[in-house]
């Protein structure tokens, strides 16, 4: 069956008789671009898993050689009784070396599990990055919301404000009756109410797009059409158990507890090294008549080490490593619901602010010509001023359904391809050289043996919008 795209959200601009968008308006990818490269929540994941690629090269450390050189200077400036034999200074120095044969395949497993940690990490940043743009998504949605309703109730006050004095000029020549007049003014309070009401929210959107992308939101446009939905939730559940990321991650979590209770069994079992010294000695001068005599040794051998008794460690580490081995099996498990109950709720929110949009602009007409005939009949003394007020409420409430359900559907089909990981970054403003590849950075680290192999001092990504503009509630006039 064919996948069925969104339609595109007509916004406030249908509502009000059709807006031209700005000449340098902002799109919702310009946004999640600048999201992409900019959010700190992102470069710090980001950053986190260049720690964890490093976790491989760790535990691969405890299984290649170790060689230290140790150098000590003795100085005897007290002996009694006297010795004539002994030197008054000595400079000993040691060169070691020691390889590991067999731990037990505790390193073997331990890189094994944390090559599984580093895949379940590369996965995470996915995550992240999905959890982002449909936040991004969210914000950029709720500032168009904002401003729709902050004018449609700036609309509805200046409305309700001349509906009030056509009532008082009426009831000051005795057509209408001081019933009448409090009607009008309670109606414009409420009004006046919910414009406040609308404003603060507004400022508050406008505040979170700053916070999410990094700078003010610039007349965002309308939103761009998203294919790849699914048909039906049925769909949408088993792609996003194939595909999300999430769950991808609590599975190699999972397969890396395994190898953790190898780790642990491990310390029960022999182990096996080589090592080679070797030791020079001199007294510096410091014994007459010996100031040549500088003794050298060099050792080779093998060490065997089979552990007879512990305390009980080793036991103990490993039915801890069991444990959480089965605490990963039911976080995959509580991962695997959560996507499920996830598809299949936003895919019903999808379609239900869909079936919300199309009975609202039915609403929306019925309403506008429902007051329309209202204020004819009231002209003529059918109808009171109450009717009208209800008439008026009507549609200013189906407008305000019709901007809510639009953002809501948008926001929900956004949210749903995030948990089916069918969102492809570069299909949202992100250039393909702009891309961040998690596995590259383990490909770069993960053959590096130099103890001072270092990368550079760390320096900030992300900007701050210490110095950004408190937003205000401010729309332009259509």
């Amino acid at each position: 069956m064919p996948l069925r795209p969104i339609p595109r959200l007509v916004l406030l601009a249908a509502l009000l008789g059709g807006a031209t968008v700005p000449l340098h308006a902002e799109t919702l990818q310009e946004a999640l671009a600048a999201a992409y490269r900019d959010n700190p929540t992102l470069t710090a994941t980001r950053a986190g898993q260049r720690a964890t690629d490093e976790s491989f090269n760790i535990q691969k450390a405890a299984g290649l050689p170790n060689a230290s050189l140790t150098s000590t200077y003795s100085e005897f400036a007290f002996n009694r009784p006297l010795n004539p034999l002994a030197p008054g200074r000595d400079l000993s120095t040691a060169l070691s070396l020691s390889v590991p044969i067999y731990s037990g395949g505790r390193v073997r497993n331990a890189m094994t599990g944390a090559n599984r940690r580093i895949e379940a990490g590369q996965f995470d940043v996915r995550a992240s990055e999905l959890s982002i743009f449909s936040q991004v998504v969210a914000a950029y949605m709720d500032v168009i919301r904002g401003q729709s309703l902050v004018q449609l109730s700036q609309n509805n006050v200046q409305v309700l404000e001349v509906n009030l004095r056509a009532t008082n000029n009426r009831f000051q020549v005795g057509d209408l009756t001081r019933t009448d007049v409090a009607q009008s003014d309670s109606r414009l309070a409420l009004a006046r109410g919910d414009l406040k009401t609308a404003e603060a929210s507004l400022i508050e959107a406008r505040e979170r797009f700053i916070n999410l992308v990094g700078h003010e939101p610039v007349d965002l446009e309308t939103p761009p059409v998203l294919p790849g939905l699914p048909a039906t939730a049925d769909e949408a559940v088993d792609t996003s158990l194939a595909n999300n990321p999430d769950l991808a991650a609590a599975r190699k979590v999972r397969e890396a507890t395994v190898y953790d209770v190898r780790v642990a069994r491990g310390a029960r079992l022999p182990t096996i090294s080589t090592f080679a010294t070797g030791q020079h000695d001199t007294n510096l001068g410091s014994l007459p008549g010996a100031s040549g005599y500088e003794p050298v040794s060099a050792t080779v051998g093998a060490r065997l080490s089979v552990p007879l008794y512990q305390g009980g460690g080793p036991g103990a580490r490993v039915r801890q490593s069991q444990a959480l081995e089965q605490q990963a099996m039911e976080q995959e498990t509580a991962v695997e619901r959560s996507i499920v109950a996830q598809a299949r709720s936003l895919y019903s929110s999808w379609q239900s602010s869909n079936e919300v949009i199309a009975a609202s602009r039915t609403a929306v007409d019925a309403s506008a010509l429902s007051l329309q005939g209202v204020r004819a009949e009231n002209s003529v003394g059918t109808r009171t001023i109450l009717d009208i007020l209800n008439a008026e409420q009507e549609s200013f409430i189906a407008r305000v359904q019709l901007v809510t359900a639009q953002r809501n559907a948008y926001v929900a089909a956004f949210s749903l391809l995030a948990v089916m990981g069918k969102l492809d970054v570069t299909e949202f403003g992100v250039p393909a050289n702009a891309v961040y590849d998690p596995r590259a950075n383990y490909q770069r680290v993960k053959g590096k043996w130099n103890d001072w192999d270092d990368d550079g001092t760390p320096k900030p990504i992300s900007s701050r919008t210490v110095d950004s503009t408190a937003q205000t509630a401010t729309v332009k006039a259509q």
